[in-house]
């Protein structure tokens, strides 16, 4: 049985929108980061709140072009978007 667990992604305001599933945070956190536009240089800041607590883990996101593995598929291109977390806190709601 897996033990997934839902993250909903929050603004600054509070606004929740949009799910992301993963059995860690940090998992939620990579595919929220995949469809930001933040770079290394300007990370976005990404707030989960995972479904069931109070707690919102907050995490700064980029991605990055890297070339794509030697065995990738005919359809894969040779530069692929990689996602990159590090984790800044966890917050508690009131």
């Amino acid at each position: 049985m897996s033990n997934t667990r839902n993250f909903v992604l929050r603004d600054e305001e509070g606004n929740e929108h949009g799910v992301f599933t993963g059995k860690q945070p940090r998992q939620a956190a990579l595919k929220a980061a995949n469809r930001g536009a933040g770079t290394k240089s300007k990370p976005d800041v990404i707030r989960l709140r995972e479904r069931g607590t109070k707690k919102v883990h907050v995490f700064k996101a980029w991605k990055d072009l890297v070339a794509a593995p030697k065995n990738r598929p005919e359809w894969m291109p040779e530069k692929i978007s990689k996602p990159f977390v590090k984790k800044e806190k966890i917050e508690k709601i009131e």
